[in-house]
């Protein structure tokens, strides 16, 4: 008890940044998700090939080489990235990368008769993806998607070593002062749990309130 009160306003601003984190990263691979999703089903091989090859290097790499690199190695070629930046970027591009398979998947798995009604109305390829396929597919998207938004949450642990003061890092800061390890670690450990549970309860209601309004049964994400 004594622990929280002397280092809550180090526990709440650590809270409230790997929240920001969570929210703005969130937001940066949702926005790649579709991009790279949709560039995947593009008729064009060049645009597939390039999602393809973003895809298996942000797939097939690590989450905190490429935070390193942003932060480390950018500067020496002339880009420099702030801490919250860096970090926002890595964990976007690198969860972005899965959930664009989880477009891509979500979309193929339209009924083939749909896309080949919008044709015979004449559809192009925009309204076809805007009006048919698209709004099919987001009810199915969401629990995986709910599934990646706990791993981003949990992702943003690894912005601690760039130097920006989240969860992870004020438990580092917490044991470097009063040379207790269990207590400020398993804090945050509750802490994160919570936020879990609180995206978790986000994502479901979400999925509900989808499924509800066009006559499905939602899917849980957990």
């Amino acid at each position: 008890m004594e622990l929280i009160v002397e280092f809550y306003p180090l526990l709440v601003k650590g809270t409230l940044l790997t929240i920001e984190l969570t929210v703005v990263s969130a937001v940066i691979a949702l926005a790649i998700s579709f991009t790279v999703g949709l560039a995947r089903l593009s008729r064009h091989w060049i645009v597939r090939t390039l999602a393809l090859i973003y895809l298996e290097f942000f797939r097939g790499t690590s989450a905190l080489v490429q935070m390193f690199f942003m932060f480390y190695v950018l500067p020496l070629l002339g880009i420099s990235l702030s801490p919250f930046l860096a970090g926002v970027i890595a964990c976007g591009f690198n969860l972005g990368s899965y959930g664009s398979e989880v477009v891509r998947g979500a979309i193929k798995s339209v009924g083939k008769g749909q896309s080949e009604a919008a044709h015979s109305l004449n559809y192009t390829s925009y309204q076809r993806y805007r009006y048919v396929l698209i709004p099919q597919a987001v009810p199915m998207m969401i629990p995986p998607f709910g599934n990646l938004l706990i791993e981003l949450m949990k992702l943003t642990a690894l912005t601690s070593l760039i130097t920006l003061s989240d969860l992870t890092f004020a438990a580092q800061i917490i044991r470097s002062q009063t040379a207790m390890t269990l207590e400020p670690f398993l804090l945050i450990l509750v802490i994160y749990f919570l936020i879990a549970s609180v995206l978790v309860g986000f994502t479901d209601w979400l999925a509900k309130s989808i499924a509800k309004r066009r006559g499905m049964t939602p899917v849980r994400t957990n």
